[in-house]
């Protein structure tokens, strides 16, 4: 159930991410041991860079983050997410750091990394 509803605030919130097209072997994967494709879990998450531009209240990317974060329950699984999310946010022009790092505190979920263009993925377990 929460990968149905990841996919479909991935169409929903798909429109943010017309930023320039990512480069690298972070943003050009596709698959990890899900379904799930990065362009499903970054444009799930559009509503947390929104937010983290100004442009939207908190209410909906709490939603997406509780539901990736329901998603992702593997090692592997939440190392791509954030492998996604990190190239996401590089992309996304005006984009306050400090704010997007604050999103999983704000929203009271727990997730092993931060929604950064510069954090290590590699440590997440």
């Amino acid at each position: 159930m929460a990968r149905a509803r990841l996919v479909a605030m991935a169409l929903v919130a798909a429109a943010l991410f017309a930023a320039a097209a990512a480069t690298g072997s972070e943003a050009a994967a596709t698959t990890t041991t899900t379904t799930t494709t990065c362009a499903e879990v970054s444009s799930a998450m559009s509503p947390c860079f929104a937010y983290a531009r100004g442009a939207v209240t908190i209410g909906p990317c709490c939603a997406a983050v509780r539901d990736l974060a329901a998603a992702a329950t593997t090692t592997a699984e939440r190392r791509f997410a954030c492998s996604c999310l990190k190239a996401a946010a590089a992309r996304v022009a005006g984009l306050d750091a400090a704010t997007a790092a604050k999103i999983p505190a704000r929203c009271a979920v727990k997730i092993p990394y931060t929604i950064s263009p510069t954090f290590d993925c590699s440590r997440v377990s």
